[in-house]
């Protein structure tokens, strides 16, 4: 196979994005002629042809929208690099940008930060969104690396590395005025509350649901959260008791107004750092990972 001529892709790119080669052509004010010769010889050096007639016009092949996806993510890195290089330039000491997966507890993040923070001259970007869209970043290098509260998938077109970053039994909590009122023990008295949970594709759900049915506690749910911030502010407001890492226990009862109902130490969440180099070179992360072990409650 020849090498990639990234000129040839670039046309192609554009073909596809605007579905047709003519106006592929005035997008990029050339001859027609000239964007379906650039076209072919993509096609020629790849060995698969990337377009087929479709009626008057054409549609990717099955090759081509494979090579539209790599297209698109080249690209998109292509014009974000003039503004990345010109920031790296200006920046001001150690740039980490980090991306917060929604269903990790975020007091937990501060715990997880923690050697992280103490880097002189840092400069930390958080970004918070769904698991799946922050590995996406990632693999673009858009992001240095994501805190979640599981390892991401296997999947062999997505190339990036999980490491435990640290673990917390759960433990749970509802607002102070309403614990003096509890006139049943932990755990029973969680059957006689309203109940807040994690949405059960959070990693942490089934166990909670395992944990409930063995103390055989029928939970009475009013709410249940995605987002881990949410659910405590939701607890906070005294909707009902909820789960949270025992990390965050003397953050909750000094600040925040909640008291601690009780611990179940068979229920433990896991933290994850997933980067996008198995052997990790940024000197924050690295950090980061070495300092795993004073994230464990």
């Amino acid at each position: 196979m020849q090498p990639l001529n990234y000129r040839h892709l670039y046309y192609f790119w554009v073909v596809a994005k605007e579905g047709g080669i003519a106006r592929a052509a005035e997008r990029l004010e050339m001859a027609v002629q000239t964007v379906s010769t650039q076209v072919r010889e993509l096609e020629r050096s790849l060995g698969y042809a990337l377009f087929k007639s479709v009626g008057r016009g054409i549609e990717l092949t099955d090759a081509g929208a494979t090579a539209a996806h790599f297209a698109e993510q080249i690209f998109q890195l292509g014009e974000a690099l003039p503004a990345a290089v010109q920031e790296a330039a200006n920046a001001q000491g150690v740039r980490l940008a980090v991306g917060i997966a929604d269903a990790l507890p975020k007091p937990a993040v501060r715990h997880l930060l923690q050697p992280a923070v103490q880097t002189p001259n840092l400069r930390l970007q958080c970004q918070e969104g769904d698991f799946d869209d922050l590995l996406a970043d990632l693999a673009l290098h858009r992001l240095d690396v994501v805190l979640a509260d599981r390892p991401a998938p296997a999947n062999p077109n997505l190339r990036v590395f999980s490491h435990r970053l640290g673990k917390s039994s759960v433990a749970w909590y509802v607002r102070a005025d309403i614990a003096e009122k509890i006139e049943r023990d932990f755990p029973a008295c969680l059957a006689e509350m309203p109940l807040l949970l994690p949405t059960p594709d959070s990693a942490v759900r089934s166990r909670l649901d395992d944990w409930l049915a063995r103390h055989g506690i029928r939970p009475r749910i009013v709410g249940e959260f995605e987002d881990s911030a949410l659910l405590t502010t939701f607890g906070e407001s005294g909707l009902g008791a909820f789960p949270a890492p025992e990390l965050s226990s003397d953050e909750f009862t000094r600040s925040r107004g909640l008291a601690l109902l009780g611990r179940c130490p068979d229920v433990v969440e896991h933290f994850y750092a997933i980067s996008a180099q198995r052997k990790v070179d940024h000197p924050v992360i690295r950090s980061l990972l070495a300092g795993a072990e004073h994230t464990t409650a």
